[in-house]
């Protein structure tokens, strides 16, 4: 996951409460009241958790893909 360790714009530290801002989204709670319960009250900060996308798990199925084609390429070449 690529969360930024600190907000771009004001500096303050968010990376360490992402977890528990992920947590409380799945357990199905208010995402306003989540990043007031974590301290989050500027904009600025807010936005950083809430655009945050998780692209690991867009990529990983090309990585795999990827991984397949050069087994079939080595294996015709031998």
């Amino acid at each position: 996951m690529l969360i930024p360790v600190r907000c771009l714009t004001c500096g303050k530290l968010i990376a360490d409460k992402f977890d528990d801002y992920q947590n409380k989204i799945k357990a199905g709670e208010d995402p306003t009241k989540t990043l007031d319960s974590l301290g989050l009250e500027r904009y600025c900060c807010r936005r950083m958790l809430l655009t945050t996308v998780e692209t690991i798990q867009q990529v990983i199925p090309f990585y795999e893909a990827i991984q397949r084609r050069k087994q079939e390429v080595q294996s015709e070449l031998e």
